[in-house]
This record gives structure tokens, C-alpha cells and sequence, in this order.
């Protein structure tokens, strides 16, 4: 009968975290979302730049690049919100937070998309030349449409991994899903707070794998 009360008691101690929560995943959404939105063609055009013939455009995308993926995206986001205002330059939070992930993971899908576009056959490029195809019309009609297909398993990683790498921005202050966990459970001496937290990123990334897992089966279908 305790445990049958206790157990109550826990369902409507959960059923009350539920609209702070809901609202802290509402901006992990927001961040998820337009990284995504911004990232993904940033990081074609950059792994566009970086198998061009400008050898300066190259050498400048390559150092960016690495600078992206060799510190941590946690250091890039307290550099840009907290750091930069000391050299005069302020950005308001959420613009200082996508600023940070848009540039990193733009700088990741940018290594996946250039490791797809040296896959492919030079023969695909001359046979565009020959149909009299320019540069940009080859590169979008022919090659990246089979470029997609080839990275798009490392591009879903790397989106699932977004998914849990947007409880970074707590460090800011910013109203996301982690942050409300963190708070109701320093309020309430609790775990389940933070448990209830980690049911909701289980439940985004599952939601997300089941949606990749279809897309490739179509991809797979038209190979």
C-alpha cells in the first residue's frame, strides 16, 4: 500500500516538472532545428571550397576546419559569448550559441561532404563536360545528389549527436531541456528530474533513428 502511495505520488511529482520541461525542449528544439537548417548547406559549400583548384580559398577553409574540430564546442560557445565581449564585441545568447554550433557542425558535415565528392569518379565529370554541363550544374545535378547518398549515414550520426551536444549551452544560461532538469533537481533534491530529462533525449533520438533508418531504406531501394 506505501509503495502503491509512493508511486502516486512520484507520477504527480512527474506530471509537475512537465511544463518547465516541456519549455526547456522547445529551445533545444529551436537550437536542434536551425543549426541544422544553417549547418548543412554551410558545410556543402565549404566542402565545395575545399576540393576547388583556389588555393587560398582552400587553405583558409582548411584552417577553419580545424580550429572547428579541434577544440571543443563547449570552449567555442564560452568563447563567443563570454569572450569576445572583451575585445568590444557583444552577441545576444542565442545568437552567440548558434553562431557557435552552426560554425562547428558545419565544419564537420563539411569533412563528410568532401570525403563523398573525392569518392566519386572523375569519369562522372567528364561525361558532364561532354554533355556540356558547367561546373555548377555538374556539381549539383550529378554529384551531389549521389554524394547525399553515400555520406548521408555519417550526416545522421552526426545530426543524432547535435541532438545531445545542444545540452552544452546550460554553461550560457539558455532555457533548454538539461537546464530545466538541473534546476528542478537542485530545487527538489532529486534525480528523477534528470531522469525524466534523459527519457526525452532517448525518445528525440530514437524518433530521429527510425526516421534515417527509412530514408536509407529508399536509398538502398534506388541503388
Amino acid at each position: 500500500m506505501i509503495d502503491y502511495i509512493w508511486g502516486l505520488l512520484q507520477i504527480d511529482y512527474i506530471w509537475g516538472l512537465l511544463p518547465a520541461l516541456f519549455s526547456g525542449l522547445v529551445g533545444t528544439l529551436k537550437i536542434f532545428f536551425i543549426t541544422l537548417l544553417l549547418s548543412l548547406p554551410l558545410g556543402i559549400l565549404v566542402a565545395a571550397g575545399r576540393v576547388s583548384k583556389i588555393k587560398p580559398l582552400v587553405s583558409v577553409l582548411h584552417l577553419y576546419i580545424w580550429i572547428m574540430r579541434g577544440t571543443p564546442l563547449l570552449l567555442q560557445i564560452v568563447f563567443i559569448f563570454f569572450g569576445l565581449p572583451h575585445v568590444g564585441i557583444t552577441i545576444e545568447r542565442f545568437l552567440a550559441i548558434l553562431i557557435a554550433f552552426v560554425l562547428n557542425y558545419a565544419a564537420y558535415f563539411a569533412e563528410i561532404f568532401r570525403g563523398g565528392i573525392e569518392s566519386i569518379d572523375q569519369g562522372q565529370y567528364d561525361a558532364a563536360k561532354v554533355l556540356g554541363f558547367n561546373s555548377v550544374q555538374t556539381f549539383m545535378r550529378i554529384i551531389l545528389p549521389q554524394v547525399v547518398k553515400i555520406v548521408f549515414p555519417s550526416v545522421a550520426n552526426e545530426i543524432i549527436t547535435l541532438v545531445k551536444d545542444t545540452a552544452l549551452v546550460y554553461i550560457v544560461g539558455y532555457g533548454e531541456l538539461l537546464r530545466a532538469g538541473r534546476i528542478a533537481t537542485n530545487r527538489d533534491a532529486s534525480l528523477v528530474p534528470l531522469v525524466v530529462v534523459a527519457v526525452f533525449y532517448l525518445a528525440i533520438t530514437w524518433i530521429l533513428t527510425k526516421i534515417f533508418e527509412r530514408i536509407e531504406k529508399k536509398f538502398a531501394y534506388y541503388q
